[in-house]
């Protein structure tokens, strides 16, 4: 069985937003919400500044807080361990929201959570995510982690890189290379 992840090239997102507009229009996420942003993060003290930049979404942690804070297991892992949320079977609660560090989740205004999805419906059609498909720069990479053959597995173990928040052990799934 796969088990998908996604990394992020630092060295060639632009920050352009191709990534959000794409998830915009195929997930039909509502106006003023957000399952996938771009972050600019200036690093450094003059004159040695860097700036940082990044596509961010949903962690797809194998050990997802989410998972576990929900009462009603609406927040599950369904193929390749992607982290998802039933939305017949959320009650609105918020716990997950408040589990999650990433801040990734919100309120979709029909009153169940929401977030990314890896676009699951695509993946499940062998597709890549829509954010995936629409990056100018190629700097988003979509795969199965334990395939030798995959691109994200070479790039893993060629390119370093870096997880959000390590510190919390959920082992996530996105991948910043550096």
């Amino acid at each position: 069985m796969a088990r998908y992840g996604m990394t992020v090239d630092q060295k060639l997102c632009v920050t352009c937003n191709a990534c959000v507009i794409a998830c915009k229009n195929e997930n039909a996420v509502p106006e003023m919400e957000a399952r996938c942003w771009t972050v600019q993060a200036e690093r450094g003290v003059f004159p040695l500044l860097t700036l940082e930049t990044r596509s961010e979404r949903c962690n797809h942690c194998e050990d997802a807080p989410c998972v576990n804070a929900c009462p009603t297991r609406a927040s599950h892992y369904e193929e390749g361990g992607i982290v998802v949320v039933d939305p017949d079977r959320c009650v609105g609660c918020k716990a997950c929201i408040v589990a999650c560090p990433y801040e990734v989740r919100y309120m979709h205004p029909d009153g169940y959570v929401d977030k990314c999805t890896f676009c699951i419906h695509r993946v499940k059609e062998g597709k890549d995510p829509a954010c995936v498909t629409v990056c100018p720069t190629k700097a988003l990479t979509f795969g199965d982690l334990d395939d030798p053959r995959s691109v994200i597995h070479q790039q893993l173990q060629r390119r370093q890189y870096k997880v959000l928040k390590a510190e919390e052990d959920t082992r996530p799934k996105l991948f910043f290379l550096t």
